[in-house]
């Protein structure tokens, strides 16, 4: 493949756009599938659950990510009505969360994973209950290990030999027991991005089943009185769309807690086999419905327990952003726009707004891709194939690579990105010293700030020169 000076986001030449990229009828017509259950169209103008998208930009200003609360509680109560009442669900903290979503987390009746002392902050600011919080991560503190034992977190997810001890010496001061489960790494390929795929072996999270490091912490955990082993943990990856991965986890952790079982003489009474499920962020993304979901691994899972001859374990899932992602679009005013000659003959449109890579991150990271549609108008014009870039000052600051938006599109109109709920926010930096974006949930036809922007001031706040 040739290479790009500018690097790989920018070395596709000619206007013609990735290969599942499709020309559109109508630039101005919404894909259904990208967007939250409240988002559609009226005459041109984007609106969520009655609110225009230009009201919306003109009461709390741009660049905004506006929530449809709504769309967001029904996709959490859809998992846990798809997996049931023997199932636990874990919303995941790091893919979005503040005091707002984990108390619709705990009215919708799932459980809260966290993994740093500041996202536990958060929901204890929330009032969520500590028996139905998880706290992941590979390099816990003894300061965090020590307030999940204090405020009573219903399981804390072991990650290295060095927390083992931690945990050991901690419970015998606080004179507490430590609900534990062992994360461990499956040696399975999950077939997305490398940094987002979490169980081949040469990566930072957790024990190895295959050189026998998980056993050894389990063995280790089941000698310290103040360690209550509930389970074993395995987590393959995110934005995974299909489960056949699953399976081949589900076999070799259940080998492995039926191994604990017979050598160690210990039954743990639980299992997570995480989750990451995928969200559609263009028209290439089909992924699956919480029901498909739900059947495919408690299949995989029993049908392992019967041919291990294993009493199967209460079973916790961890979707991921399926719940936050499709449940927020991103809203930004257009600044700027050029066309730039390509070889071939070819061009390109370049729409440049008020946002970027502080406010989402993935497309610089990942490579991500994103849709985007006008939202401030309709038109008539010709689809013309667009790069949405930020206004930061890198040529990676990419928001949207390749989409069509009508070719008229100028200074002052409002463009909207869907499914950035997961990963956006939570990302969001001061890059080029710029104040973060507000978020806004949306409802009934009445909004409210649960994030609020930040201003010069704060950013001035910690500089203390």
């Amino acid at each position: 493949m040739r290479s790009h000076e500018a690097g790989a986001l920018h070395g596709q030449a000619g206007d013609r756009g990735p290969a599942w990229l499709r020309r559109p009828d109508d630039p101005d017509e919404l894909v259904p599938h990208l967007w939250a259950d409240n988002v559609s169209k009226v005459d041109g103008v984007l609106t969520v659950a009655g609110e225009s998208a230009p009201d919306l930009a003109q009461r709390y200003g741009t660049p905004l990510y506006v929530v449809d609360e709504d769309d967001f509680r029904r996709r959490a109560r859809s998992f846990r009505e798809a997996f049931g009442p023997d199932v636990d669900v874990y919303y995941a903290g790091k893919a979005f969360l503040c005091v707002a979503t984990a108390r619709w987390v705990e009215q919708e009746g799932l459980n809260l994973d966290v993994c740093t002392g500041g996202e536990l902050a958060v929901a204890l600011r929330a009032g969520f209950p500590t028996a139905r919080i998880g706290l992941h991560g590979n390099n816990k503190s003894v300061a965090e290990l020590r307030r999940a034992l204090e405020v009573g977190v219903g399981r804390i997810i072991v990650d290295s030999v060095e927390e083992i001890d931690r945990l050991a010496a901690l419970t015998a001061e606080l004179g507490v027991d430590a609900p534990v489960m062992v994360r461990v790494t499956a040696g399975v390929e999950a077939h997305t991005h490398e940094y987002i795929s979490t169980s081949h072996e040469d990566q930072k999270f957790g024990f190895s089943i295959g050189d026998g490091s998980a056993l050894e912490a389990v063995r280790r955990i089941a000698s310290v009185p103040g360690l209550r082993l509930l389970g074993l943990h395995s987590h393959i990856g995110s934005q995974i769309f299909v489960t056949d991965g699953f399976e081949v986890a589900a076999r070799r952790v259940l080998q492995l807690h039926g191994q604990i079982a017979a050598e160690l003489g210990v039954t743990m009474p639980e299992l997570d086999l995480g989750g990451g499920f995928g969200i559609a962020y263009t028209t290439q993304d089909d992924p699956s419905a919480p029901g498909d979901l739900a059947r495919n691994l408690t299949k995989i899972v029993d049908e392992e327990c019967r041919a291990q001859q294993l009493d199967r374990p209460r079973l916790s899932i961890e979707p991921g952003r399926a719940i936050a992602g499709p449940s927020t679009f991103t809203l930004y005013e257009v600044g700027t726009t050029k066309s730039v000659g390509l070889d071939g003959g070819a061009s390109r449109r370049y729409v440049s707004v008020d946002g970027g890579m502080s406010d989402n991150i993935r497309p610089a990271l990942y490579s991500a891709d994103y849709s985007c549609t006008l939202a401030s108008r309709g038109s008539d014009a010709p689809a013309v194939l667009s790069r949405v870039v930020g206004k930061h000052c890198e040529s990676g600051d990419i928001v949207v690579k390749d989409e069509y938006l009508p070719g008229d599109v100028r200074a002052g109109d409002l463009l909207a990105v869907p499914g950035t709920g997961a990963y956006c926010r939570s990302l969001a930096n001061n890059y080029n010293h710029v104040p973060r974006a507000a978020v806004v949930a949306v409802r009934d036809g009445e909004s409210r700030v649960i994030v609020r922007r930040e201003d010069e001031d704060d950013l001035l706040r910690l500089d203390v020169g």
